[in-house]
């Protein structure tokens, strides 16, 4: 008599975590290609961008800050009390050498500043180009599954056909040119209303004069 193979019994925690795996992997996907553009993005810098990056984050941080009020106060005092020990003022006042020290500060500050946010300005658009993207496919995707549920619903035989015509209106892919260019005209129109507006409030004022 054979005996019949013993099946070990599927533990529930075991399918659980499958389904947990197999239910995040799409999740793990996308932050990996989503870390996969940043690390694109960071192998893109050069050396000497790489540099000023690092010099705008100590320039955005408070120690700057106090380091410049530091270096200003330290100077002010210097030539003030130079003369009471008996020493030449080195930038008498109105302190022409510190103004021109910080009008220079001031200005690379704002160049190392204006590049960093030039780069990240690049990534924030192609990240935009990438939801603009992905919103008309998520509305084309919408599209044809309501468009697959009408023609699944007028083919059953016990669902009672009928015109719906918001899933009829819903079935129509949306033209993304049409939309920009009724935004453009709406945008035109406010701006026309408010100019319009502007001028009557002139108007009124030089009458009242």
């Amino acid at each position: 008599m054979s005996s019949k193979p013993s099946v070990s019994p599927v533990s529930p925690s075991v399918t659980q975590g499958k389904a947990s795996q197999s239910g995040f992997a799409p999740i793990s996907q996308n932050i990996e290609t989503i870390l996969a553009f940043y690390t694109r993005e960071e192998q893109k810098i050069s050396h000497s961008q790489r540099r000023l990056e690092h010099i705008s984050g100590f320039v955005e941080r408070p120690l700057y800050l106090g380091s410049i009020l530091t270096f200003v106060s330290l100077w002010v005092l210097a030539n003030v009390f130079a003369r009471q020990f008996g020493l030449v003022a080195f930038d008498p006042a109105p302190f022409i050498w510190l103004q021109g020290i910080v009008s220079l500060g001031a200005l690379l500050t704002a160049t190392v500043v204006l590049i960093k946010q030039n780069r990240l300005a690049k990534i924030e658009e192609q990240r935009a180009q990438l939801d603009l993207q992905l919103n008309l496919l998520t509305e084309q995707k919408t599209t044809k599954l309501i468009d697959l549920i009408e023609e699944l619903r007028r083919d059953l035989p016990n669902v009672k056909n009928r015109h719906d015509p918001k899933a009829a209106a819903f079935q129509q892919p949306t033209d993304p040119h049409q939309v920009l260019a009724e935004l453009d005209e709406q945008r035109e129109t406010g701006e026309r209303l408010k100019d319009a507006g502007e001028a009557q409030k002139d108007q009124k004022h030089k009458t009242r004069q």
